[in-house]
């Protein structure tokens, strides 16, 4: 089978890595420099330092290339340039003919408050054979072979259950799940709260603090969820939970990385320069407060959250103003 993978950021490595141990996967990069040098070193040394690179795994720096004859089509572009990447594979095929899709970006759309799935249906209709690859993944670990497990959702339960079984491998196990909406609100939301759970870290509020922090932290997103139409169990999974745990805990997330910096002082332009790779709960956190407020929702952890990177809130003042909300049932 033949595999296009568009974005050779880390994930985007990481998974044409995996893949190309069972199946002929293309790595399109939008860099050609470190396209050339990819596949000079079989390292991609920009966002994957210290991984060798299969062999087999191809490399092209030329979008049409890349994507053609693909039996499927991987976005793994950060969300900001999903829009612009689905629109140009629609440019490839103006019969109307769709290569099946799966994108592996979280977040809401800056500006439009959308989820990915809602880009992609704007832009090649609702009927695009298409999903949603999440889960709790760290690229470092996955390109290393360690094993892991994720969710790939799609409206089409059949599609879901026909990419499980191509992608499937021992040490990516994927399962199949129908609620995209419910998988991609768990995607997108845990990245404020891994933001959350970094400023408690790096303010030493120890590991209660962030027990309750994840535990408060996923009651919030849930109810988003339910709100939108996706389901508990789903955030109760993989998409949601491990998810959530995965990046608010491990030191490879850079959401919380950027916690952990803001707790320290630092001012968030500097924080961002220093990361060099894009962490996406600091856009998504107005987003999803905003999303939020028009739907009625309760989430203050991802408030004071948005506060703290857009509005200059001080970070002992963040946490001060969490701590003095009156008491309340849990359920």
């Amino acid at each position: 089978m033949r595999i296009a993978v568009l974005g050779a950021g880390a994930w985007g490595t990481a998974l044409a890595q995996a893949f190309s141990a069972a199946h002929e996967v293309r790595l399109w990069g939008r860099e050609a420099d470190n396209v050339e040098a990819m596949r000079l070193s079989r390292e991609n040394r920009l966002f994957l330092p210290g991984v060798a690179l299969r062999p087999e795994l191809a490399f092209e720096s030329d979008f049409a290339r890349a994507a053609a004859d693909a039996d499927l089509h991987i976005v793994a572009t950060p969300l900001a340039g999903l829009r612009d990447t689905v629109r140009a594979l629609r440019k490839l095929n103006p019969d109307g003919a769709r290569t099946p899709l799966v994108w592996v970006c979280k977040g809401l759309e800056a500006g439009s408050g959308k989820l990915p799935h809602e880009i992609v249906a704007e832009e090649l209709g609702i009927e695009a054979p298409c999903g949603v690859l999440t889960g709790p993944t760290f690229a470092a670990e996955v390109a290393r072979g360690l094993p892991a497990a994720i969710a790939l959702a799609s409206h089409d339960p059949a599609f879901a259950r026909d990419w499980v079984h191509a992608l499937h491998q021992p040490r990516l196990r994927i399962y199949a799940n129908d609620d995209v909406t419910g998988c991609e609100i768990g995607g997108a939301a845990k990245n404020v709260i891994a933001i959350a759970a970094g400023v408690a870290d790096g303010m030493g509020f120890g590991l209660n603090a962030r027990a309750a922090l994840i535990t408060r932290g996923l009651a919030e997103i849930a109810r988003l969820g339910e709100a939108l139409g996706g389901r508990r169990d789903t955030l109760m999974g993989l998409a949601g939970m491990g998810d959530l745990i995965l990046t608010c805990t491990g030191d490879l997330s850079r959401n919380r990385q950027v916690g952990l910096a803001l707790a320290a002082g630092k001012k968030l332009p500097d924080i961002l320069a220093e990361l060099g790779h894009v962490a996406e709960g600091v856009p998504t956190a107005r987003e999803v407060v905003q999303l939020a407020a028009r739907l009625g929702v309760d989430m203050p952890i991802s408030a004071a959250i948005d506060a703290l990177l857009h509005s200059d809130l001080d970070a002992r003042d963040a946490v001060e103003k969490l701590l003095a909300r009156d008491p309340k049932r849990e359920w």
